[in-house]
């Protein structure tokens, strides 16, 4: 068997067993697959800054250097979303998604294999790119493979996956940190790749049939685009992470700033030009896409600053690293509760606008008062002040995120659902890493009293940025949302 026909085999999608495909309530075993590439992503997130301080002593780092074994990870991930999208729409969906937890999973050995800080931070990268081919097709693997009228709870219960790896992380890290050893937070994700690649192959639908075509031109990358974008989270992120306290001269935050800013507007230049444009300007400009990504982006900005935060303040005054990580935890549990429950509570008539301003609003209040209330150790038992403001944070976004992705998803054409889908994933992983750099940055500047409090403040403000953008698309995609929303 020649390469080419090699090749053209293991990208050919393999149905799914009759007994499967026949049964009636198939399509939620694919959402289960889905969220369990969900799942490993968010773990994945949120175990690996817990192992920052194990890192600097095995490597005799500082913690700017060390943050890069997160920013590289994310970094990769926002330029290769939108690209494997694209890869996506000519391969198929599934053969995409299943190779990524191939890759995830062997990068993962390696890390834990890592010898040096540089090493651990390119297996980390590589560990992307198969995270960007799982995430790039998750949303449009949900949303195209269930009923219109499940698509809004399958939606949230990927959501609930996603904060249940969120949940998860802080503890499960903490215990492989304290009993056996950092790599350890590395190797947990090969056997969960394993089961990935497995529920991958028999339980996903194809989403295309026979092999790929040799040449497609509309799969064609636009590679100035992808060096443009990739150039411009890289200078920004840096710029942050330098006045962060990253060794570099002072200067440079100011010429990264300046790159960044002329990189920005060489991508938007491009994409208005390109005939394959990497970030889709026809999409965006669709009534509905735009304003839903900003949300998006805040949404995760939202998400994790408190996350990165939260242990900032506790430690700061004086609680223990063991109750504070249990108080910490609420956050993402309500996230993960709220989206899969919380619409129910809802008046049934809402619509998924008003569902967004409102989870944005609570998730407004809930880090406001997450500002002004002092924290503290407490000589009793109870919850410490940040308990309540942390449940309503997270109580708000996992209201505001399932809605607004479903909106996004309905604005999208259905030839365009893995590019849509590779847009919002963009988007969060953007919001992902702001939420981790950012304060990062108003600790070092402020301390963490006063810059931690800024930084919420600062949020606060955004989740009222989130109220003013939701609002109704127009044509096919409001007569869905009303549909739905009668049904």
């Amino acid at each position: 068997m020649n390469t080419a026909a090699l090749a053209a085999r293991l990208l050919t999608e393999r149905p799914r067993p009759r007994g499967i495909a026949g049964w009636r309530h198939a399509h939620w075993l694919a959402v289960g697959t889905v969220c369990l590439g969900a799942f490993l992503g968010q773990l994945t997130a949120s175990v690996t800054a817990l192992v920052f301080p194990a890192l600097g002593r095995h490597f005799g780092a500082g913690f700017a250097a060390v943050e890069w074994v997160a920013l590289a990870y994310l970094l990769v991930l926002v330029a290769l979303l939108a690209p494997v999208g694209r890869l996506s729409d000519l391969v198929g969906r599934k053969t995409v998604y299943v190779g990524g937890f191939a890759v995830f999973a062997l990068a993962s050995l390696g890390a834990g294999l890592a010898g040096s800080l540089g090493v651990l931070v390119a297996c980390r990268a590589v560990q992307a790119v198969g995270g960007a081919m799982m995430q790039a097709n998750s949303v449009a693997l949900v949303a195209r493979g269930v009923p219109e009228h499940a698509m809004r709870r399958a939606l949230g219960v990927q959501a609930a996956a996603q904060g249940l790896g969120l949940a998860l992380g802080p503890s499960l890290g903490g215990l492989l940190v304290e009993h056996a050893s950092w790599r350890w937070v590395f190797w947990i994700n090969v056997p969960i790749g394993v089961l990935g690649i497995l529920a991958g192959w028999f339980l996903l639908p194809r989403t295309r049939t026979g092999s790929p075509p040799a040449r497609q031109e509309d799969g064609r990358f636009d590679l100035p685009g992808l060096l443009l974008l990739t150039g411009a989270t890289t200078t920004l992120l840096l710029a942050l992470s330098t006045a962060s306290g990253l060794p570099l001269p002072g200067w440079a935050v100011v010429a990264l700033l300046a790159a960044s800013v002329v990189l920005s507007l060489g991508l938007v230049r491009r994409e208005r030009r390109a005939s394959r444009p990497i970030l889709a300007p026809g999409l965006v400009n669709t009534p509905g896409v735009r304003p839903g990504l900003v949300v998006s982006l805040s949404g995760y900005l939202l998400l994790f600053c408190p996350l990165v935060l939260g242990p900032v303040l506790l430690a700061a005054a004086g609680v223990p690293v063991a109750r504070a990580g249990l108080v910490i935890t609420l956050l993402p549990a309500a996230f993960a509760l709220a989206a899969t429950a919380g619409g129910s509570l809802l008046p049934r008539g809402w619509s998924d606008v008003t569902r967004c301003r409102a989870g944005a609003a609570l998730a407004g209040a809930g880090l406001l008062l997450f500002a002004v209330l002092p924290v503290g150790a407490s000589s009793t038992a109870g919850p410490l002040p940040p308990a309540g403001p942390l449940v309503l944070t997270g109580w708000g976004l996992g209201l505001l995120l399932p809605a607004n992705n479903a909106l996004v998803m309905r604005a999208i054409p259905a030839e365009c659902s893995a590019v849509g889908g590779g847009m919002v994933n963009m988007a969060r992983s953007l919001g992902t890493a702001l939420g981790t750099a950012l304060p990062v940055l108003g600790v070092h500047l402020a301390g963490a009293a006063g810059g931690g409090r800024a930084v919420l403040f600062a949020l606060a403000a955004v989740a009222v940025l989130a109220v003013v953008l939701s609002r109704p698309a127009g044509g096919r995609a409001r007569r869905e949302e009303a549909a739905v929303a009668r049904a």
